[in-house]
């Protein structure tokens, strides 16, 4: 069909029953697509002809019958069909998908969306106490699912995750504890230190060969994350001792098992460990356990390490004694 300057139209107008005009026309795909309205206007109807054929070449096209899919249905399948993703990663995209992005959008059809809805949705969650953090975390998820739906699945025809600054999270500066702090909070911890899963090697150094998520071992999330830590000589007789006491005589056994054998479980820690009371204790209230890697690299630095060490925090095994 071609229109009155001889131009050869992508698809056709139609009258139905009604009197009402709808437009058909093909895809990129070649697929046969019915517009989502009806005109009371033919011209109106041939208007919306040249404006589909004009996105359809510029690329700009989204297909209005796909768009239709609910955003709740699209990021959980998004997530699931995600390369590469650590179980951890997993797990905390869906909690937040769950718990603070279905219950506001998960209903709205994925082509529907827009930056003022977007844009209510984290004054929303902001105002009902949800913090900083957790928001941005939520809003770059977000972001990245309909950056794929604009990509690669043409449901939108630019993603309305436009908002300056949301995705920032301005976290707060963590606390640094001094030598003394680290060994009274050792000494309330006791003897059975929560320390991240690893596999046992030989003493003064260990490797870090796996990581866990929920019930899972894997390797680690980077090349880099495999790696050997150097230990301190201060610590290996105390080390020694626990993994005499606590671990199994194996050379793959974990150095810190959980109470009934297995890997500790990230959100059982503060309930199965002393490290509650042990911070309340020692006046750091709050304290992650995290917060000791800091701690360490400050150490590290006084002792005069490099930058590239601290970055590393590698031996190798020339520089390394092994001790049976």
């Amino acid at each position: 069909m071609a229109n009155r300057d001889g131009h050869r139209r992508l698809g056709n107008v139609r009258r139905r029953e009604s009197g009402r005009y709808q437009i058909r026309y093909p895809g990129p795909d070649g697929r046969m697509c019915t517009g989502p309205e009806s005109y009371e206007r033919k011209s109106d109807a041939d208007r919306a002809l040249v404006m589909i054929e004009v996105q359809i070449r510029a690329g700009e096209w989204t297909d209005p019958e796909r768009g239709k899919v609910k955003l709740g249905d699209y990021g959980s399948a998004w997530i699931t069909e995600r390369p590469g993703l650590r179980p951890r990663t997993m797990d905390l995209y869906r909690w937040l998908l769950r718990k603070h992005i279905e219950p506001y959008l998960g209903g709205v059809p994925v082509g529907k969306l827009s930056t003022r809805q977007i844009r209510e949705w984290r004054a929303t969650l902001l105002a009902n106490g949800v913090s900083v953090s957790v928001t941005a975390k939520a809003y770059r998820l977000l972001r990245a699912i309909l950056t794929t739906a604009v990509d690669d699945d043409k449901l939108l025809p630019r993603n309305p995750c436009r908002i300056r600054g949301a995705g920032t999270e301005d976290a707060a500066e963590r606390p640094v504890l001094t030598v003394a702090q680290v060994f009274e909070l050792a000494g309330q911890v006791g003897r059975r230190p929560a320390a991240a899963s690893a596999q046992s090697g030989p003493m003064h150094v260990i490797y870090i060969e796996r990581s866990t998520g929920e019930m899972l071992l894997g390797p680690p999330k980077s090349r880099a994350g495999r790696r050997i830590v150097g230990l301190p000589e201060v610590i290996v007789p105390t080390l020694r001792e626990h993994l005499a006491v606590f671990a199994e005589d194996d050379p793959g056994a974990l150095v810190s098992p959980g109470a009934k054998g297995g890997p500790l479980r990230r959100g059982n820690f503060n309930k199965m460990s002393a490290w509650p009371h042990a911070v309340e204790s020692i006046g750091m209230p709050g304290l992650h356990f995290h917060d000791l890697r800091q701690a360490g690299n400050q150490f590290a630095a006084y002792s005069g390490a490099r930058l590239r060490d601290l970055m590393a925090r590698d031996w190798s095994g020339q520089t390394s004694q092994r001790v049976a």
